[in-house]
């Protein structure tokens, strides 16, 4: 029979328009404004203490909030207007102190039912009314401090094969390298030294106090690639950290010498993402110091998680965690949590020989981390300003006697819990950071264009959507109805779609979307045409409608596949704004292929199909 579908094909429409409203739904329910608390440290407990003192701060700022919330070590308080984020989280930093991170966040208010089925709202972009952003300053003169502490080291070995008796090679606050002796003929035979290890460092002869002094530094050339290697190789870190968030579009970029731009459009967890971005968190395997070992040759740590016990490790490391490949979380046999090791090459030959050499000895794994502090001061208006500042903390994870040499994979065990284990094995895999990093700017961002014109842009597409609305019905009457019915499913089908696959709408991709109605009216139009065309030479309304849908098929199907063609070159060519109007065009043309030619067919066989039609208002 002609214009009649099977029953599991309505069934199989029907049932995706349903999915398809269910999907959408949640967007129908805006976040509520909230700041976010979590420990510097994920083994740090949250308490119906800090809530308390989260609460009584909040009070004493005059500032309005509700649902409180905790869980593990995060804790989340609603404020019922955007504006008193900012206050809110000055208030909660200060009354908690820096061993916590305090983050603004957009808190979810989707109904349980709609989360039981999976469905989340869609993320917004940055320059709509979603996600974080962060300014971050790279601290490179602590990077330009560590290359010369390692060169001053490589200077004092040296100088020991050489016989050459100095009073101490280190490193002074003014990033100078200050070899003393006590006579001017060890000092030549220093400097000797020093030109043959590198002869690119710059020499100065002084004496101060009777002692004869050669201070070595760097050129400005120098200091200058290493603070771009230090900056680059931030940027890197970071990248691949916040794609381990699983952030859509997100931006990590340059700016200025120093400083950095992470934008994260759409997190839900900034408190999570802020903790993770500006931890700097690395390893260093130590032998353990021998009895002979001098005070300059080593160095005492406390253990992370015993603070009455310590360990005497030696001062130059075999291997660092830059030279780790792959760290994974897992447990050992005793169901404690321990990370899995992956060097890379060079790295997998240091520690093997440093092992392979010293069976018997005891290795220590030292973690290195830099923790946020925050100094109040007063300045000369008498205003209370914050500042912030690095802390470094090194303390010994665990320290084990070598039974044999190892190799590129070895297992690093002494963590206090699984979410330890996952967050250093996360670390260590996104890279480390090859200097510091501190937080110069945080805030959650509004429209880019402004509130306006993004109020204006909604109304353009309103109003186009109601011409075209208009236009459909006074040119085809019913089929146009049909076809409203089907451009209104459309809109719904595609924003289930991008919620479901966690992308991120722009403005970018709004014009994907206004190109996409544009699209599916066009399709139809192909259509009710080609109907048109079929009744003016005399075909009956039921094989008119038939051909016109059979015919215009091949043509509607060509064009969607040569734009979603370009629409996956530019998602695959682009960045950032445009890969947003790529997949929001690559969705809305196979939702729009669904609804211009499946749904508005279901519809219309609905209306003519198996009747005896003399006539179509078309």
């Amino acid at each position: 029979m002609l214009n009649k579908y099977p029953l599991w094909k309505n069934l199989l429409i029907a049932m995706v328009v349903v999915l398809g409203a269910v999907y959408a739904a949640p967007n129908l329910y805006p976040p509520d404004p909230a700041v976010q608390v979590s420990g510097q440290s994920s083994t740090l407990e949250m308490t119906e203490r800090e809530i308390s003192r989260i609460t009584a701060a909040l009070d004493e700022a005059g500032i309005e909030y509700f649902g409180e919330e905790h869980s593990g070590n995060n804790a989340l308080v609603r404020l019922t207007d955007r504006a008193n984020q900012l206050p809110a989280k000055a208030a909660v930093q200060r009354a908690l102190g820096d061993e916590y991170v305090v983050a603004l966040n957009l808190a979810p208010t989707t109904p349980e039912w709609l989360l039981a089925w999976g469905a989340t709202p869609m993320k917004l972009g940055l320059d709509l009314s979603g996600g974080v952003h962060f300014l971050l300053e790279v601290d490179t003169e602590t990077m330009v401090k560590k290359r010369l502490d390692a060169q001053a080291s490589d200077l004092r070995k040296a100088m020991r094969a050489e016989k050459v008796r100095y009073q101490g090679v280190k490193t002074n606050d003014d990033l100078i390298i200050e070899a003393v002796y006590k006579t001017e003929e060890e000092r030549a035979k220093g400097n000797s030294v020093i030109r043959t290890e590198d002869p690119s460092l710059t020499r100065l002869n002084i004496e101060r106090n009777g002692l004869f002094i050669t201070q070595v530094s760097m050129t400005e050339l120098q200091i200058r690639e290493i603070e771009d290697y230090a900056v680059s190789q931030n940027l890197t870190a970071l990248r691949n950290r916040v794609n381990e968030l699983g952030v859509a579009e997100p931006l990590v970029q340059k700016q200025g010498r120093n400083r950095i731009v992470v934008q994260l459009p759409g997190v839900q967890d900034t408190a999570e993402a802020k903790r993770i971005i500006g931890k700097t968190a690395n390893l260093e395997f130590r032998l353990e110091a021998g009895p002979r070992a001098t005070n300059s040759q080593k160095e005492t740590f406390d253990f992370r998680n015993d603070e009455f016990r310590k360990g005497t490790l030696e001062r130059r490391p075999i291997v660092t965690g830059e030279r780790v490949t792959d760290a994974r979380p897992s447990f050992d046999e005793n169901g404690q949590p321990q990370v899995n090791i992956t060097m890379d090459s060079r790295g997998g030959d240091l520690m093997h020989r440093a092992t392979r050499d010293n069976v018997g000895r005891r290795m220590g794994v030292l973690f290195i981390e830099n923790k946020t502090r925050i100094k109040y001061s007063t300045n000369e208006m008498g205003e209370e300003v914050a500042e912030t500042y690095l802390e470094e903390h090194k303390n010994l994870i665990n320290l084990a006697t070598i039974q044999s040499g190892l190799g590129r994979q070895f297992r690093i065990t002494g963590l206090d819990s699984p979410a330890e284990a996952s967050e250093l094995a996360l670390l260590l895999r996104a890279g480390a950071l090859a200097a510091p990093v501190f937080f110069v700017e945080e805030r959650t961002v509004g429209p880019s264009l402004g509130a306006e014109n993004i109020e204006l842009g909604v109304t353009s597409v309103q109003i186009g959507l109601a011409l075209v609305i208009v236009f459909m019905l006074l040119f085809y009457k019913v089929f146009g109805f049909a076809a409203n019915i089907a451009l209104a499913v459309n809109l719904v089908v595609l924003i289930a779609f991008m919620s479901v696959l966690g992308a991120t709408l722009t403005l970018p991709g709004i014009a994907g979307i206004v190109l996409t109605v544009g699209m599916a009216v066009d399709a139809n139009v192909l259509i009710f045409s080609r109907i048109k065309e079929e009744l003016a030479e005399g075909a009956s309304p039921q094989m008119a409608i038939n051909s016109g849908y059979d015919r215009a098929f091949t043509t509607i199907f060509d064009a969607n596949l040569t734009t979603l063609l370009v629409a996956l070159i530019l998602y695959a060519v682009g960045t950032g704004p445009i890969q947003g109007f790529a997949i929001t065009l690559s969705i809305g043309i196979v939702t729009s292929m669904f609804t211009a030619i499946l749904l508005t067919r279901a519809i219309i066989n609905f209306i003519y199909g198996g009747r005896r039609v003399t006539k179509l208002h078309i």
